[in-house]
C-alpha cells in the first residue's frame, strides 16, 4: 500500500465515512483504498466486531479509532524490516485527536453542522499534526509523543529560575507556568504539573511550533481539562530557544505582559538562562551527573510525576582506547524507542489517563496476549542486539531504559542499571 518507513495518516466522519484529510506519506492512497479501509471497520461494528488494527503479510499495519462516535482516525504504515510499531500508530491517533481538539474544541468535532468547514478549519492542525508525524524529529530526542510523558530538561539552577517563574505566572494573573529550553520543560509551576500529561506534551509541541516569534496569543482547548473552553496561552521568547508561557483567561492583556513584566522578572536571571541553553546543547542531565562510559543512553520517567528524561551523549567520557565510537544520536534515539515499545508491550505498564472518555472504543490494553498470563508483574527486561546491549528496570516510582555497548556484560546489566538510576536520581531528585 505504502512505501516502506512511511506512515499515513486518514481522517474520516465516522457516520459516513467522507474523508476529511490525509497526511504524511507523499503519495496518497488511492480513494478506493480508503473506502475499502473505511468500510472494512463498519462491516465489523455491524457484525458486533470491533476492528482495531491489522498486519499484512509484507508487515504493513492499519490501526483504526473513532472518537466521540464522530470522527475515524486510521493510521497506515508501510512494509520495512524496521516497521513502526502498533503501539506508536495507537499513540499518533492519540495525539492527533488532541491536536484537533486543543486547535478546534471538541464541540466542533463532535456537533459537525458543515463537512466542508470542518475541512477548512482542520487545515489550521495540519503544522501540530504533521510534527507528531515527523516523531519529534529524527535527531532531537523527543519521547513524549510515544511516552505520553513531559520531556524534560533538569537544570543545574532550579532554584532561582523557578522562583522567576513563580512570580512572573502570578503576576500575569495565572497559576499556569512553563519555561521551555530547547524544546524542553525546564520548569513549571505546581498547576502546570497537574495537567494531564498527554496536555503538557500537546502544549510543549505547540510551542516548539511557535518558536522564533518573539510574542503570542494563542487560544487553546484543553484534551481533558477544558475541551470546551478555550483558554489563552502566551507564550514570550527569553532568548533564542528559550520561551516562558502561561495558561490565563481574558487578562491581561499580552502587551501588557510583554512590556510591563517580561523584562523586570527575566533580566536579572538572564546569565542563568544562558548557561541552561549551554547546558541543553550538551546534554539534558545537568554537569553533576556523571554516566559510566559504556552508557550509550537512556530514558527515565518518573511513574508519579509523568515526567522523563532522555539523554543519548554526544562524546564519551573518560573512554578506553579500545572503546568502540559512538552510533549517530538519532540512531541510539530510535533504538531507545523501540526498546521502550518492547518494554511496555510486553513487560511493564505504561501508567496513563485512560483514554476512555475521548474514544468510543475505551481504553485499550498496551500489552500483547501472552504476557497477560503472567502470575506476576515483571519489574526487569534485558534484550541484546547486535549492535547494544537493552536494559529495561521498573520500579515504584521510576521506569529506566538503559542502552549499553556490547562490551557490558549481561550479568552486570542490572548493577549498571541500578547505579545509573541512583546516580541521576540522587544528583537532581528527579
Amino acid at each position: 500500500m505504502l512505501q516502506a518507513e512511511t506512515v499515513q495518516l486518514l481522517c474520516l466522519t465516522a457516520a459516513s465515512g467522507v474523508p476529511l484529510f490525509s497526511r504524511g506519506s507523499s503519495k496518497q492512497l488511492p480513494f478506493s483504498v480508503i473506502g475499502s479501509l473505511n468500510g472494512v471497520h463498519m462491516f465489523g461494528a455491524g457484525q458486533g466486531a470491533l476492528v482495531s488494527s491489522c498486519e499484512t503479510e509484507r508487515g504493513s499495519r492499519v490501526v483504526w479509532r473513532v472518537f466521540q462516535d464522530s470522527l475515524m482516525l486510521i493510521a497506515v504504515s508501510g512494509s520495512s524490516s524496521n516497521a513502526v510499531s502498533e503501539l506508536h500508530l495507537r499513540r499518533l491517533l492519540e495525539n492527533t485527536w488532541n491536536c484537533m481538539v486543543l486547535v478546534l474544541g471538541q464541540d466542533e468535532l463532535v456537533n459537525m453542522r458543515n463537512v466542508e468547514r470542518l475541512k477548512r478549519e482542520l487545515r489550521s492542525c495540519y503544522r501540530l499534526i504533521d510534527r507528531f508525524l515527523e516523531r519529534g524529529g529524527e535527531d532531537q530526542g523527543f519521547m513524549g509523543d510515544l511516552t505520553h510523558c513531559a520531556d524534560c530538561l533538569l537544570p543545574s539552577q532550579p532554584g532561582i529560575l523557578q522562583q522567576a517563574l513563580d512570580s512572573f505566572t502570578q503576576a500575569a494573573d495565572s497559576e499556569f507556568g512553563c519555561l521551555l529550553i530547547r524544546g524542553r520543560v525546564a520548569l513549571a509551576t505546581e498547576k502546570w504539573w497537574r495537567l494531564a500529561p498527554q496536555e503538557v506534551v500537546l502544549l510543549s509541541t505547540l510551542v516548539n511550533l511557535l518558536s522564533g516569534v518573539t510574542s503570542c496569543d494563542y487560544p487553546v482547548f484543553l484534551p481533558q481539562g477544558s475541551p470546551t473552553v478555550a483558554h489563552r496561552l502566551l507564550c514570550f521568547q527569553l532568548l533564542p530557544s528559550a520561551v516562558v508561557c502561561v495558561l490565563c483567561g481574558p487578562s491581561p492583556s499580552l502587551h501588557h505582559v510583554e512590556s510591563e513584566l517580561v523584562g523586570s522578572y527575566w533580566s536579572p536571571v538572564v546569565e542563568t538562562l544562558r548557561g541552561c541553553l549551554e547546558q541543553a546543547e550538551r546534554s539534558p542531565l545537568p554537569p553533576s551527573v556523571s554516566l559510566r562510559w559504556d552508557v550509550q543512553a537512556l530514558l527515565l520517567i518518573n511513574r508519579e510525576s509523568r515526567r522523563s528524561v532522555v539523554a543519548c551523549p554526544r562524546a564519551r567520557s573518560r573512554t578506553p582506547s579500545e572503546a568502540p565510537p559512538l552510533s549517530s544520536p538519532a540512531r541510539r534515539w530510535e533504538l531507545l524507542r523501540h526498546f521502550y515499545t518492547f518494554a511496555v508491550t510486553r513487560y511493564f505498564t505504561s501508567e496513563e489517563t485512560p483514554a476512555s472518555s475521548t474514544s468510543t472504543t475505551g481504553h485499550e490494553s498496551l500489552h500483547e496476549e501472552f504476557s497477560r498470563g503472567f502470575t506476576h508483574q515483571p519489574v526487569q527486561c534485558y534484550l541484546v542486539t547486535d549492535e547494544c546491549k537493552c536494559y529495561g528496570l521498573q520500579t515504584p516510582q521510576y521506569q529506566l531504559y538503559l542502552l549499553t555497548d556490547l562490551s557490558v556484560p549481561t550479568f552486570a546489566l542490572r548493577s549498571v542499571a541500578m547505579n545509573t538510576l541512583s546516580t541521576v536520581t540522587s544528583t537532581t531528585g528527579f
